[in-house]
């Protein structure tokens, strides 16, 4: 099978032989999103825009998954969908402002996207590398790289977004004096914490808390769990080590099968040999 490298301003697509295309399909995925949750809260302008023009309060469990459907199609769509996809957010972007300190502002100033893209990339790497993925440093830099055809999608431009692991550390030293708990922050970590959901799905929270909502949020680094200023697990690389071979588990094909499925939908439309595994890291 042959694999053609889609591009858009000169930035490439995620492809099956690339470093996204194998880590994404990952378990721990989903506790480093919520992480990066945790750390986008930390910018008093970027969580002030979420918790004043947001409905995830009312629809806790559609927030999530619009946020996971839209990374996932970022590595694992088609060019039609990716594109859809991306000019859904930007308009709804444009249209969004916010207020902090009595100063009204824009969602979509660069400075913003470009926080909440280095805060998801970061622990999407960080979270799977002290959960055992085990990537070389030279792998690290490269989905680095790769990932900024992600934020091109939301409007930035590629050669500005921090590329590898030295940009991106370079990139959070930076950011560390604007970035504070707020009221706002409060907000988003008592949500993640526990979503207020409603139905069958609420009998499982005490679990959630535990497993997913805390440990996520003690996979932050050490300045960004000072900032908001709760204790973390002691421990945490064991038990989100633990938690990622348990879900490793189950057999590829049944984890394929939770929404929002755009790896699974990639498989069908491709064939089986892009199937992530290790050994196609490049």
């Amino acid at each position: 099978m042959v694999f053609i490298f889609a591009t858009r301003d000169d930035v490439r697509m995620p492809d099956p032989r690339s470093v996204s295309w194998q880590m994404h399909a990952d378990p721990t995925m989903w506790i480093a999103g919520i992480a990066s949750l945790y750390l986008q809260a930390l910018h008093p302008k970027a969580v002030a825009g979420v918790v004043q023009n947001s409905n995830f309060q009312a629809d806790p469990l559609g927030r999530l998954k619009r946020t996971a459907d839209f990374v996932g199609l970022g590595v694992y769509g088609t060019d039609e969908e990716i594109a859809t996809a991306a000019a859904r957010v930007r308009a709804t972007h444009r249209s969004l402002r916010g207020v902090v300190d009595g100063q009204t502002f824009r969602v979509d100033e660069p400075e913003l996207l470009l926080w909440v893209h280095c805060s998801e990339v970061s622990c999407f790497e960080t979270v799977l590398d002290r959960a055992g993925y085990g990537l070389t440093n030279r792998q690290k830099d490269l989905y680095y790289a790769e990932q900024r055809f992600a934020a091109s999608l939301v409007g930035l431009h590629p050669e500005e977004v921090p590329g590898s692991r030295r940009e991106m550390a370079d990139y959070f030293e930076r950011m560390r004096p604007s970035l504070r708990r707020t009221s706002e922050s409060d907000v988003i970590y008592t949500f993640l914490h526990g979503p207020p959901v409603r139905g069958f799905v609420r009998h499982g929270l005490p679990l959630y808390r535990v497993l997913v909502g805390h440990l996520a949020y003690s996979m932050l680094p050490d300045w960004a769990l000072d900032l908001h200023g709760r204790e973390p697990y002691r421990h945490a690389d064991l038990w989100v080590n633990m938690m990622r071979r348990a879900a490793l588990l189950v057999p590829g094909k049944i984890r394929r099968l939770a929404p929002p499925g755009h790896l699974r939908h990639a498989i069908a439309r491709l064939g089986t040999d892009v199937t992530p595994k290790k050994s196609n890291l490049p």
